[in-house]
């Protein structure tokens, strides 16, 4: 490791142990590594202005973080719940089951497991807690599981950032995630339906049949976000950064004028929250850019590449290691930071080891949703305790289930590629 290496390292560890915004640490760090290698600090304007300029898939991301603000902002995660309620409902610990296929048809139209958690989880869990037989901590590990599968699910703003960084498919990333969010949901039902037959967890009312058309069409329309993305990506009607354009407009029409849940004051504060979110987003890319290019310069990449080869590992056992780093990182570094910073350094390996690319960044993005949930730092833990006040020693205690039928699942996905590539490849996607 080289002295530039080992001063870029030490000033972004200690910019994140004072707490320095992660951009702003990425930054100073690249910068530092420019000084002592005596390079023009110019590097990190043209580092920054081509990266950003040249990635146009960059803008889905903006309108993806819009399109999710617009449905928790216009009363949409009301409806999926009303709709959610009539369908599972009637299960033994119907709220939590409720609050799963919620963030199913969620995840179709947000891609964020913040905007989730904050948005539809927010409605299930104030309703769980209005009911003595559920934990305010089994409702926030709930809560906190199912916001996972909003990645997964298509669309995903991680996967497009990962699709940044490795020159994936993103409509062969979104397809790859839709069965497994799915199967995630299905496993978390069963974790749900265990844990309420044991306990003796209530039904929810039946709702009274005059009701059921009005609320399953209005609940229903949401439903339409996922086939209309990924049908007009894979007709040819438009490419994945028009499809976050088609979701935002989607969104915006069904909270301003189906629903009119919309006012002017909270469009613009919608407006206003995306400019905030899109802006950190950006300032995290604009570091990675400059750190990626002295990992590189270091030839960083390569030499991971040359040591893979050089342990003689399979596939498989170079994708259980990968788990296992990126479990372990999960617990301390936001997901931005993990897919611009660690996955550029690993993907010439997964090439060497002929590993296709989205079943990597399948297996990759469900790592770091798993790191979301996983104490001490997990960002999910933090955001349900703010919104909710439950202590995240509870949520943890209660959730412990719902983290190890993940990591099962996550091993399933890593020994058998198809469950993540069958679907892409039946719609006509080349495994390389």
């Amino acid at each position: 490791m080289t002295v530039g290496i080992i001063v870029l390292l030490c000033v972004l560890v200690a910019g994140m142990l004072l707490r320095m915004p992660i951009g702003f640490s990425m930054l100073a760090s690249g910068i530092a590594y420019l000084l002592v290698k005596r390079q023009d600090l110019g590097l990190v304007a043209e580092q920054v202005s081509n990266g950003l300029y040249n990635s146009y898939v960059l803008l889905a991301v903006p309108l993806f973080v819009f399109a999710a603000n617009i449905m928790n902002a216009g009363t949409v995660s009301e409806r999926i719940f009303d709709f959610c309620r009539i369908l599972v409902g009637r299960m033994r610990g119907g709220l939590a089951q409720v609050d799963i296929l919620v963030s199913v048809v969620f995840s179709g139209m947000s891609g964020s497991a913040i905007a989730d958690a904050a948005g539809p989880g927010l409605v299930t869990i104030r309703q769980m807690l209005k009911k003595p037989e559920y934990p305010r901590g089994f409702a926030g590990a709930v809560v906190v599981a199912s916001a996972t599968i909003g990645p997964i699910i298509p669309p995903s703003i991680p996967m497009i950032i990962y699709a940044l960084v490795s020159g994936a498919s993103v409509g062969a990333l979104f397809l790859g995630g839709l069965i497994p969010g799915l199967l995630m949901a299905l496993v978390m039902m069963v974790v749900v339906h265990f844990i309420a037959v044991k306990r003796n967890m209530p039904r929810e009312a039946p709702i009274p049949l005059r009701e059921w058309p009005t609320i399953l069409f209005r609940g229903a329309l949401p439903l339409s976000m996922p086939i209309v993305l990924l049908g007009g990506i894979y007709s040819g009607a438009f490419t994945p950064t028009e499809a976050a354009a088609v979701a935002a407009l989607h969104a915006l029409i069904l909270a301003a004028v189906v629903y009119r849940g919309l006012t002017w004051r909270s469009f613009w504060g919608v407006v206003m929250e995306s400019t905030r979110g899109s802006a950190v987003i950006t300032m995290i890319l604009a570091g990675s850019f400059v750190l990626n290019y002295a990992f590189t310069a270091e030839g960083v990449p390569q030499a991971m590449a040359v040591w893979v080869e050089g342990m003689h590992l399979s596939s498989i056992m170079f994708l259980l290691m990968v788990n296992l780093m990126f479990l372990v990182l999960g617990c301390f570094l936001d997901v931005s930071v993990l897919l611009l910073v660690f996955v550029p350094m690993l993907l010439p390996a997964a090439r060497l080891l002929g590993i296709d690319l989205v079943h990597f960044g399948v297996v990759v993005v469900l790592n770091m949703m798993i790191g979301l949930i996983t104490p001490p730092f997990g960002m999910l833990l933090f955001v349900t305790k703010a919104l909710t006040g439950i202590p995240i020693g509870e949520i943890v205690r209660e959730g412990w289930l719902f983290l190890v039928m993940l990591l099962v699942l996550l091993l399933a996905l890593t020994l058998f590629p198809q469950i993540v590539l069958w679907l892409p490849q039946t719609m006509g996607y080349k495994t390389i």
